[in-house]
């Protein structure tokens, strides 16, 4: 089992992991609970960390999420409503019609 990254905060960590799952690479959560001891301990001694269970999916393991990091953002108005829609999202958020094939 190797560490493949510290997270600021659980809710991200847990994201992480699961979209590691989703690929098909079992992870482990570390420090889940020590975020209450930060101030006892050193800052961060208390962030959650995403481990990898087998050491040969790691480096698949950092594309994916450095891909996460860096995918692609857009900004497209909404045909049917005219809304701004900024960010990977290919429906609207505000009336959920589906993103134009020109955007």
């Amino acid at each position: 089992m190797k560490r493949l990254v510290q997270a600021p905060n659980l809710a991200i960590a847990t994201l992480w992991s699961d979209l590691l799952v989703e690929a098909g690479i079992r992870t482990s959560l570390q420090r889940v609970f020590t975020s209450g001891l930060a101030g006892e301990i050193p800052p961060d001694q208390a962030l959650p960390e995403v481990w990898v269970q087998d050491d040969g999916q790691w480096e698949r393991a950092r594309e994916l999420l450095d891909a996460l990091a860096h995918c692609e953002q857009r900004r497209w108005f909404c045909g049917a409503c005219h809304e701004l829609v900024e960010g990977p999202f290919e429906t609207c958020w505000n009336c959920g019609a589906p993103m134009p094939a020109q955007a």
